[in-house]
């Protein structure tokens, strides 16, 4: 959430009417402040900061919350990448760019604090595009600020595995039958699904960057699947419990 107003619409959707139990906002992002009105709204709802130190598409920008000129580009605006992409060449990325160790970590302590100041029920990190794989000393910051806040950020301990479609999954209807074969196979365990809901809406479509074209329509699929009857039947009949983070920090009370 914050990234844009039909994310924004979308997980509260997927909340509301399907399987979400945790969400994330980017906070730099321009639709940020709408983010913050409906989780106020939606109490129960588990909210995470999603760490930004990019933007990478092609008609949308957001800028850092603090003076960082060695992370940005020369407008101002985060670069499009973490790291260099030879299918890219001449696009900014942090990889190749002399950041400032202070800067970074100035930043993303802007971006939490922010965030716990205008959402106090924080409670966990992630990191946009795997920022935290730039480097041990990035990833060191990022565990430095979750243990400092008390956020959860390493789901290792949880033995926590990842859920992902299966195959096609690329309009709205595969996606839904995707995610129903997928779960009809789930075995005993942890799972973690990350995706980006949204809406085929005029600014999705306008949402886009090389290789990633029809955003729009992926996303509305996420929204769709995670809201569906059929998926949402296999979760209930499979007795499959829908967990967030807020949930796995208090999993000594949690039975598998």
């Amino acid at each position: 959430m914050g990234s844009t107003h039909a994310a924004n619409l979308a997980c509260i959707q997927a909340y509301r009417e399907g399987v979400l139990r945790s969400v994330e906002v980017m906070v730099p992002g321009p639709w940020f402040p709408e983010a913050v009105r409906l989780l106020g709204e939606n109490p129960e709802l588990d909210v995470g900061v999603h760490l930004t130190l990019t933007s990478e598409w092609d008609n949308l920008k957001w800028r850092p919350l603090t003076w960082a000129p060695t992370l940005t580009d020369e407008n101002g605006y985060f670069p499009p990448l973490i790291f260099a992409n030879p299918q890219r060449p001449g696009v900014r990325s942090l990889q190749g760019a002399s950041w400032s160790p202070r800067e970074l970590e100035g930043e993303l302590r802007a971006q939490i604090s922010l965030a716990r100041r205008l959402i106090p029920r924080i409670s966990h990190l992630s990191d946009h595009m795997v920022i935290g794989a730039l480097g041990p000393e990035v990833a060191s910051v990022l565990q430095r600020l979750a243990d400092e806040f008390g956020l959860l950020l390493d789901l290792r301990p949880f033995d926590v595995k990842p859920l992902s479609w299966g195959d096609p999954h690329r309009t709205p209807e595969e996606k839904i039958e995707s995610l129903v074969a997928v779960l009809e196979r789930l075995t005993p365990g942890w799972y973690l699904m990350i995706d980006h809901p949204g809406l085929d809406t005029l600014e999705m479509q306008a949402i886009h960057h090389p290789g990633y074209e029809d955003v729009a329509l992926d996303r509305a699929g996420v929204t769709a699947a995670w809201t569906s009857a059929e998926v949402k039947e296999v979760i209930t009949r499979r007795h499959i419990r829908l967990l967030s983070y807020a949930d796995l920090r208090h999993s000594k009370t949690v039975k598998r």
